[in-house]
């Protein structure tokens, strides 16, 4: 079995603001960059290593990847396949407004049509997307440990392919927390979940503003 450490990015301005990412390139915020290290400082006390870390090419992952690889010392390798899925026309809007601009799509979405998101990525086709970049480097790594740092939507459709969970809403997984750690064992023929969500490292500070509260929609994914 592959151990793979499915790591979210940091926080950034437009999570707190509660606004759709998808594919927009913005950078971790100070309490992001906060989380980061705290992870890092996590990993590196327990004695985690990693063959690989593999990062989305979207700043939020990659500034987060490479404060655990300097941490552990282990270079981090930009995978564009670990991006978020692709918002099109709703990125930097929020649900609210998505809602209020985009009234017949969002309805469809949510009676479980899984359309092109702002005409940008299907649920189905960001699943595909991220399942073959994973399988790939497992291939690459068989019975090793893997780091991917990418972001909750790509998280929770890794989830799904694991349980065999093909409805197009996420609302049976948690909200994936910023920094948090959800944890496959992939062989050739089976995926095992062994650990959702995992903000250990942030709750042990006690400091409520770094553990990110779910969004009000958190069926949909958390970018």
């Amino acid at each position: 079995m592959t151990t793979v450490y499915l790591i979210r990015h940091g926080e950034t301005d437009w999570n707190m603001q509660g606004r759709w990412q998808g594919h927009a390139d913005i950078p971790l915020n100070e309490i992001g960059y906060r989380q980061a290290r705290l992870l890092a400082n996590r990993l590196a006390r327990e004695g985690v290593t990693f063959a690989a870390i593999y990062s989305s090419d979207l700043s939020r992952a990659y500034q987060t990847a490479w404060e655990i690889g300097a941490v552990l010392k282990v270079p981090v390798q930009l995978l564009p396949a670990l991006r978020e899925i692709d918002t099109g026309r709703w990125s930097g809007l929020t649900t609210d407004e998505v809602r209020t601009q985009f009234p017949d799509e969002w309805a469809q979405i949510m009676q479980g049509h899984d359309l092109p998101r702002g005409g940008g990525e299907t649920v189905a086709a960001l699943r595909q997307r991220v399942v073959t970049a994973v399988e790939a480097m497992v291939a690459q790594h068989r019975g090793q440990t893997l780091a991917f740092v990418t972001h909750g939507g790509c998280v929770r459709a890794l989830l799904a392919h694991a349980e065999n969970f093909h409805d197009t809403h996420f609302g049976r997984y948690p909200h994936i927390g910023n920094t948090s750690i959800t944890i496959l064992e992939i062989g050739y023929k089976h995926w095992r979940v062994k650990a959702v969500n995992d903000m250990k490292h942030l709750e042990a500070e006690h400091v409520p503003e770094l553990v990110s509260a779910p969004p009000d929609d958190a069926e949909l994914p958390s970018q």
